[in-house]
């Protein structure tokens, strides 16, 4: 078991089969459709080689690039810091390669199958992330209101907590028809999908995850409902969350997003890196051994994007930091969508005015992380008195909330992320210096652990980020407010372009933060894909009769219209 609270529903089939992060809005094959000897479509010999202005170099715009560029069209990517986005991956100065940090992404769920796919397209690995209670991890310990209890697994912990996964489950169940709806996703039955989710989408638009659990006569008490905002299930304690609209979680448990996560062996930058370097075997136009890397002068994407306009025959013209002006037929944007607002200058005439004010309405989590390097993966030792690891994966109600033990080995460095917090928790950090958050947080950790001196394991100097800092991001990622539905909906189907007045059309909205799973590279894949789907049509390609992509089937499988007045 992976939760700290588990799912509703424990799978005792093992050959079920898997789940997938393609509903429950748009319940669409990301993964088949990918899978298929057909490919993802074509367009016309004569738009060969055209430029397509992809602007980020996160993973859905290199994903983006990538399928184009394989389609016959030349992607041209701009990138305002380095390639991967959120898919970061650092070092630590002076210590060995081998020690990484993931600063965003870094812990990935079976259901993410069309990111499997590129994972598995460029020879990477996985293996199990060491979330609390995880079968990966040795041991946890929860310490709340300074009493500290130590697990191996949920059995190990004090009644209540037993009670509140009950609530939990309960919750779930009568709810938001959990098991119906898991049940439906395992089949990939798209009617009983909708026909779930609709009337969710109608009752639930306008409730909090903190409203949802409150509603539930098994969350009736406060201490139940405190313990599982600090303590949650999956990755640890969801109060964060609580101002939230309830059906942001409820997409992340139907999906089981938060469950038997791995980490990417190496470090999930490489991805993208890896995506920008690959010469497609099947590619149509481009000789073989053409790749992102050697369709980009000297390799680098192009600077960051400072100006986007319309000009005459619905082209889209973009400057850049370096005062170079190209215009293109077709763009996709996968930056987040606040830089529309502030580091981009903008003509309102890009997006529909409803678009735009979706745009404006979007919420963004703060997050942030420390990790220090250490000379070896000291908390396996045992303490003598009393058998047990001398220090485990921690979820807590002090500062640092949330830390995490990483390892490659019992005789090799190993890392510590001594904090990782989200929204209220993660402001609290700003102010403060990486060398100074790591003093604070030791602190707390020494009280949870007063036998273990962390610092005298410590081999360099502590790397931290806080997003809402980072200026191209202003945030972690997007999580819906309650009354968000229709913006969200809004953006998510900016790709069918039909739909559009012709003086809007040309640019596609694309990233996580456009997807209906915002805070995970599935989101931005799919949406990356509909992106895609879009460009193509826009220049009067199709796909194969035996593989539909998400724009020829959109009218069948629509996410959920709620009105408007």
């Amino acid at each position: 078991m992976t939760s700290t609270v588990p799912n509703a529903v424990e799978h005792a089939d093992e050959q079920q089969p898997p789940i997938t992060m393609f509903g429950p809005d748009f319940p669409y094959a990301y993964d088949d459709f990918l899978a298929h000897p057909a490919g993802l479509g074509q367009i016309p010999a004569t738009e060969h080689g055209t430029e397509v202005a992809v602007i980020g170099g996160g993973l859905s715009g290199i994903v983006a690039a990538y399928e184009l560029m394989k389609m016959g069209l030349k992607p041209v990517v701009y990138e305002a810091d380095q390639i991967g986005g959120r898919l970061r991956t650092v070092g630590f100065e002076g210590c060995d390669d081998s020690l990484t940090a993931e600063m965003g992404a870094m812990r990935f769920p079976p259901s993410s199958t069309a990111l499997q796919h590129y994972i598995d397209m460029v020879g990477l690995e996985t293996r199990p992330f060491p979330n609390p209670l995880a079968e990966a991890t040795p041991s946890t310990v929860v310490d709340l209101k300074g009493e500290s209890h130590y697990a191996e697994t949920i059995a190990d912990l004090p009644q209540v907590y037993r009670d509140v996964a009950e609530a939990w489950n309960k919750c779930l169940e009568e709810g938001a028809d959990f098991s119906d709806m898991n049940r439906a996703m395992r089949e990939r039955d798209v009617p009983r999908i909708r026909e779930i989710w609709a009337k969710l989408v109608e009752k639930l638009d306008n409730q909090t995850f903190y409203g949802f659990l409150c509603d539930s006569e098994a969350f009736r008490s406060f201490r139940h409902r405190e313990i599982f905002g600090q303590v949650g299930f999956g990755t640890g304690g969801w109060d964060t969350d609580f101002p939230n609209s309830i059906l942001e979680i409820l997409r992340v448990v139907y999906t089981e997003a938060d469950d038997h996560h791995r980490g990417i062996v190496g470090g999930s930058q490489q991805l993208p890196l890896r995506l920008w370097e690959r010469e497609p075997e099947k590619i149509v136009h481009w000789p073989h051994g053409t790749s992102l890397k050697t369709l980009h002068t000297d390799g680098e994407p192009r600077p960051a994007v400072t100006r986007l306009h319309r000009t005459a025959g619905n082209r889209i013209t973009v400057t850049d930091a370096n005062g170079d002006i190209r215009t293109y037929q077709a763009a996709i944007f996968t930056a987040q969508s606040w830089m529309l607002l502030s580091k981009i200058a903008c003509d309102d005439s890009l997006f529909p005015i409803d678009h735009w004010t979706a745009i404006e309405r979007t919420h963004y989590m703060e997050s942030s992380k420390l990790f220090v390097p250490v000379d070896r993966p000291f908390w396996l030792d045992k303490d003598e008195e009393t058998g047990r690891d001398v220090m485990s994966m921690t979820l807590t109600d002090r500062m640092t909330r949330g830390t995490y033990l990483l390892d490659d080995g019992p005789d090799k460095p190993a890392v510590i992320c001594l904090s990782y917090t989200w929204c209220d928790d993660s402001l609290k950090w700003l102010p403060l210096s990486a060398s100074e958050r790591m003093e604070v947080m030791l602190k707390s950790l020494g009280e949870i652990y007063p036998k273990v001196d962390i610092r005298k394991h410590v081999i360099g100097n502590p790397v931290t980020v806080s997003w809402e800092n980072e200026p191209y991001f202003m945030g972690a990622f997007k999580a819906n407010l309650p009354g968000h539905y229709r913006y969200q909906r809004r953006l998510f189907t900016h790709f069918m372009q039909d739909r559009l007045a012709e003086d809007k059309r040309g640019i596609f909205l694309a990233g996580d933060d456009i997807s209906w799973t915002a805070g995970w590279a599935e989101g931005a894949i799919q949406t990356a894909l509909n992106a895609v789907w879009g460009v193509m049509h826009h220049f009067g390609g199709e796909t194969d009769p035996t593989n539909p992509g998400p724009g020829d089937v959109y009218d069948e499988i629509a996410p959920v219209e709620l009105p408007e007045d």
